[in-house]
C-alpha cells in the first residue's frame, strides 16, 4: 500500500472490531485469573487505527501501540475513549528495528508482511525474548499462498516456516483461511491468512 493511502485505510478500519486472535488471547488471560498488581501490558506491532489496541484497553490492559506512521498513532489516540487514554502509549517506530519491551502479550495483525525476510525472522526472536513464560503472541499473518507472496515487497512465509518461528511457544490456536476476497479499501485480493495464538514456554 502506498503511503498516500494510509489515511484512507485508517478511516475505513477505525470502527472495525478487534481481530480474532487478539480477542482469543485476551480471553485466555482472563480465564487464567489470579491476582495482578497492575494491568497487564500488551504491545501492538503495526497498530494501524487501533482496532486491537482499543479492545485491549477496553478490557483494562495497558497498551504500547507501535506504528511507523504518525497518522496511525493520531488515529488510535483520537478513537480511544478519554477514560482509557492513561493506559495508552503510542510510539512511532519502524518495526524493522523496534525492540519489543518486556510485556505479557504481543499482537501483530496484518503488519509483519511489510518486513524484509531477515527482519521478519529477527522480529520473532525479539518477540520471544520480550515474553516471559506464560506470555502470549497473537498474530494474523500472511501465508505463502496469499496474492502478495508474488510481490518482493512482502514477506509471506509458509505455515511450516511460521511454526518454526514459533518454536519457543506452545501453539494454542491455529486457523488458516484462504479465499478470494477484498482488502480494506475494496481491492480484490486472494487471501491466505494464518490466525495464531501461542503461549511462551
Amino acid at each position: 500500500m502506498s503511503d498516500s493511502h494510509w489515511p484512507d485505510y485508517y478511516a475505513v478500519t477505525v470502527g472495525r472490531p478487534a481481530w480474532g486472535p487478539t480477542v482469543d488471547a485476551a480471553e485466555r488471560f482472563a480465564a487464567e485469573g489470579g491476582p495482578r498488581p497492575a494491568p497487564r501490558l500488551a504491545v501492538d506491532l503495526g497498530c494501524g487505527a487501533g482496532r486491537d489496541t482499543r479492545e485491549l484497553l477496553r478490557r483494562g490492559w495497558r497498551v504500547l501501540a507501535v506504528d511507523r506512521e504518525a497518522a496511525a498513532i493520531d488515529a488510535v489516540t483520537a478513537a480511544t475513549p478519554e477514560a482509557d487514554r492513561d493506559r495508552l502509549q503510542g510510539v512511532i517506530a519502524d518495526l524493522d528495528t523496534f525492540e519489543v519491551p518486556r510485556c505479557d502479550l504481543v499482537v501483530a495483525s496484518v503488519s509483519l508482511q511489510f518486513l524484509a525476510p531477515v527482519a521478519y525472522a529477527a522480529m520473532f526472536g525479539r518477540i520471544a525474548a520480550a515474553l516471559a513464560p506464560g506470555g502470549r503472541f497473537a498474530g494474523l499473518l500472511y501465508g505463502d499462498r496469499d496474492e502478495s507472496a508474488t510481490d518482493p515487497a512482502y514477506t509471506c512465509p509458509s505455515p511450516d516456516a511460521l511454526r518454526g518461528y514459533l518454536r519457543a511457544f506452545e501453539i494454542e490456536a491455529w486457523f488458516e483461511r484462504e479465499e478470494d476476497g477484498k482488502l480494506a479499501l475494496g481491492d480484490p485480493h486472494h487471501v491466505h491468512l494464518v490466525e495464531v495464538v501461542a503461549r511462551r514456554r
